[in-house]
């Protein structure tokens, strides 16, 4: 899926925009062409490792989901304070980097932007070919400014309503006016977004990185998650389902590969699934180790919060020791949907509503059906239980194993610590020397990086966090 066209990119204003359509189109490079059909602005979606990539690094680094060698964590500083937790370290100061998850997104922004502006006024297409356009890049718009207002702000709750969330632009010119909105405002323009795209998303699109209906229902399900909207996650949950339900068979997949994945000592890498034909998909977007072809090394820490007997987690790592350092190293090769919606996510969305209105007994039901197409059969029982807290849980455990690596765990935990009755913190022994990460630590809240601050383009900037 390659891009065929190029743009421009300005590193200018909010970090890399590109140039308006009309001044873009006023100066095209010599062998490029002039962007005018709807293939034209169509194969801007294709460019999924320039708009189609949803880095969250330091968040992953935060959750210790990822693992840091000692030398990675002696040169990037920003990533060390965050990785161990240092409340002392300022890490605006430290985040002077052109932070790949604020230009990346920004980016990808801009170029949501010029196909809204564009698309139903292009040529060579019929009307309703060109509302599909439209349409999905406002949905993929609508899921960019999610994953930006989830990191650099706080999380929404009534309380945090009218704080400052991120910037929004909603032209690609150059010269466009931004705005830093309130997290409601935010959260009312993502919400629109999804409103007007879903009349007009196919039920089947023309690529996994095109979201189709399914993916439109399970963002507003997830979005209205976020907000503690319970009703309304729901709701969208199972119109999501009912246009996907589909769950990957683990169980098969280790089955079929296992004489390469329990072999002691060995690396050899077997097929990622979870790329762009993947069951589970509603729409496919690359996570931060898109380049890698293998997916990102874990902490030994982290692996044993994995369910005994989860062949998910087995066909993915194996333990390895390099030097001094001894983590769970990635076994499988290929593409991997980290920054998309998978049906997976959505079931555990559905759990956890019906869960708080104490429908424990449907709840369950969900989980344990979630559950047998991931644990070893001889390991599996199900998880029984009356008690509200205890169903919350282990859903709260599934999902954050099953969306490792990508940010809905750290949106989740944000989102529980806010509320206050299931908070999410963290610990771990290294040297000796114990540190934790509390529910209520301001490290939930990333910082803007220095380059957009100081350079805010045609607008300004307020950091939402003292350090």
């Amino acid at each position: 899926m390659k891009n065929l066209y190029k743009n421009i990119l300005y590193v200018l204003a909010l970090g890399i925009t590109f140039a308006s359509c009309e001044n873009y189109l006023d100066d095209v490079p010599k062998g490029s062409k002039t962007p005018t059909t709807l293939a034209d602005f169509e194969a801007f979606i294709r460019d999924e490792y320039g708009n189609q990539v949803v880095n969250v690094e330091q968040a992953i680094s935060l959750m210790n989901d990822r693992f840091q060698t000692a030398a990675n964590l002696a040169y990037y500083r920003l990533t060390n304070a965050n990785y161990m937790w240092d409340e002392n370290a300022d890490r605006i100061d430290l985040n002077q980097a052109d932070e790949t998850t604020y230009y990346r997104t920004y980016a990808g922004i801009s170029t949501f932007n010029l196909i809204i502006e564009n698309a139903l006024t292009t040529t060579e297409a019929k009307e309703a070919d060109k509302r599909i356009l439209w349409a999905q890049a406002k949905m993929l718009r609508a899921m960019s400014y999610f994953t930006l207002t989830n990191f650099y702000a706080d999380t929404y709750t009534t309380a945090n309503a009218s704080k400052l969330s991120v910037p929004l632009i909603t032209s690609a010119d150059i010269n466009a006016p931004s705005k830093q909105v309130t997290i409601k405002e935010m959260y009312d323009f993502i919400l629109k977004d999804v409103n007007e795209a879903i009349p007009y998303l196919p039920k089947v699109s023309q690529t996994a990185l095109h979201p189709n209906l399914g993916a439109g229902y399970a963002f507003y399900s997830r979005v209205y998650l976020q907000m503690n909207n319970y009703t309304e996650a729901l709701k969208y949950a199972d119109m999501a389902l009912a246009e996907n339900n589909k769950l990957f068979d683990w169980v098969a997949y280790y089955n079929a590969n296992k004489t390469v994945i329990d072999l002691p000592n060995s690396y050899t890498t077997t097929p990622s699934p979870m790329g762009y034909n993947y069951v589970e998909n509603y729409t496919f977007r690359h996570g931060s180790s898109y380049s890698l072809g293998r997916e990102l090394s874990i902490p030994v820490e982290r692996a044993q919060r994995f369910e005994a007997g989860d062949l998910k987690y087995k066909s993915r790592w194996k333990i390895r020791t390099v030097g001094a350092d001894t983590y769970y190293y990635s076994t499988m090769s290929g593409m991997y949907n980290f920054g998309g919606i998978t049906t997976v996510e959505v079931y555990l969305i559905k759990a956890e509503c019906l869960a708080r209105e104490n429908k424990i007994s449907e709840a369950l039901t969900i989980l344990n059906t979630i559950r047998k197409t991931r644990i070893l059969p001889a390991s599996y029982a199900d998880i029984s239980t009356t008690d509200k807290t205890t169903a919350l849980n282990a859903i709260f455990n599934t999902k954050r194993n099953e969306l490792i690596l990508t940010l809905i765990p750290f949106a989740d935990a944000r989102r529980l610590n806010a509320e206050g009755t299931y908070p999410f913190s963290l610990s771990k022994v290294v040297g000796g020397v114990t540190y934790n990460l509390s529910s209520t630590s301001h490290m939930w809240t990333m910082p803007f990086p220095q380059g957009a601050t100081q350079n805010p383009g045609n607008g300004t900037i307020t950091q939402n966090v003292a350090k």
